[in-house]
């Protein structure tokens, strides 16, 4: 293919950043526009990475630091609100078996881990900066970057998150809509019997669980019916979530003890987007947040970003041809798998909200994980 084509990721999360590393692996002239000047390398608590993700963080050639830096396990536990173990399981290997099940690390560390692989491909990287769309046609696209400067490429990569204002400005009317719920999240220091996420049903919140993200550190979250933010100042987060975390028991005590600072506390309602039809119109694709978000039940958020990067970084790099038949290959290859990702995510949350008692989510769990064994 020719090897001098020209690409602009607009955002650089998890999909914007994997994509980089990609098409700068293979030759491309990549520019990434960021729209925060820290790059959002302080950003969050933790994040929970199951195997299909891991497996794409090997191909971008940073899984060792992530094993290294996170804390790696393959197992869940279910518990009682007072901390009693009800039943535990082991967790389907859905990246293979020569990868974890699961690693948990705090997400500033994933985020400083591609960022530092972005810049060592050789990227053009703009901070603070953010593109907007002048026109386009069926050979490339012209954008100007707040900075004033114009610029021609031959693809616009959108991976501007759940918001994206790339997404609404091609025409893509899509929305994300809440779903009902929110979640409390904190990061706490790690006792040395957390070995594994557990998962409390019942109590005040909906669901309060934990997953270790290194040898030192965990972090904590809680779910409940999602409020009126603006009825809740960020100097009460602390507050809030010790709320509703003392009633548990287990390892619970302890992690609520140290919900002191409220600004490490993140409060977040949960959303959900599938863009339907095309992700892409004429040479602007959509990945990652822009195309498709879903609550975190089945800790998936990242690892479909990771794999929709993946996916089109494949097609883009294997084909001299870049039009509507690739992209919509591409569509099509990413619907079939996150759809039920994104329906079954959703569906555990509304039993819940529901109080549907007897609802199968431990089958509804391993259908959809079982699903993700197979390559993107």
């Amino acid at each position: 293919m020719t090897q001098s084509r020209t690409v602009l990721v607009v955002g650089g999360g998890a999909a914007g950043n994997a994509v980089t590393i990609l098409l700068r692996r293979a030759g491309l002239t990549v520019d990434l526009v960021e729209a925060k000047d820290d790059w959002n390398a302080t950003a969050g608590s933790g994040i929970t990475l199951q195997g299909n993700a891991l497996r794409v963080l090997r191909e971008l050639g940073v899984w060792e630091q992530v094993q290294a830096s996170g804390y790696g396990f393959g197992s869940v536990g279910i518990t009682a609100p007072d901390g009693t173990v009800l039943h535990s399981q082991d967790d389907l290997r859905t990246g293979g078996d020569d990868l974890p099940a699961t690693v948990g690390m705090q997400r500033p560390r994933l985020q400083q881990i591609l960022i530092d692989a972005v810049r060592a491909g050789g990227a053009t990287v703009r901070l603070g900066t953010t593109a907007e769309i002048l026109d386009q046609g069926p050979d490339g696209v012209s954008v100007r970057l707040s900075d004033g400067s114009e610029h021609r490429y031959d693809l616009v990569v959108a991976a501007d998150g759940l918001g994206s204002a790339t997404r609404a400005a091609i025409g893509i009317t899509d929305k994300p809509e809440p779903t009902g719920m929110a979640i409390w999240r904190v990061e706490a220091p790690r006792s040395a019997g957390v070995v594994r996420t557990d998962l409390a049903y019942g109590g005040p919140a909906y669901i309060a669980g934990y997953c270790p993200t290194s040898e030192t550190t965990l972090y904590a979250y809680a779910v409940e019916a999602n409020r009126d933010r603006a009825s809740i100042p960020p100097t009460s987060y602390a507050d809030e979530m010790r709320r509703l975390t003392q009633h548990y028991g287990g390892f619970w005590p302890e992690i609520t003890a140290n919900i002191t600072d409220p600004a490490k506390v993140n409060y977040t309602w949960f959303d959900r987007l599938l863009v339907e039809g095309p992700w892409h119109r004429g040479r602007v694709v959509l990945v990652g947040d822009a195309a498709h978000c879903c609550p975190p039940t089945l800790a998936q958020g990242a690892a479909l970003s990771l794999e929709d990067a993946w996916v089109l970084a494949q097609l883009l790099t294997a084909s001299d041809t870049w039009d509507d038949a690739l992209f919509q290959a591409y569509y099509e290859r990413r619907i079939a798998r996150v759809r039920p990702v994104v329906e079954a995510s959703v569906q555990i949350g509304r039993w819940q909200l529901d109080g549907v008692r007897g609802a199968d989510v431990p089958g509804l769990m391993a259908r959809t994980m079982t699903m993700l064994r197979e390559l993107p």
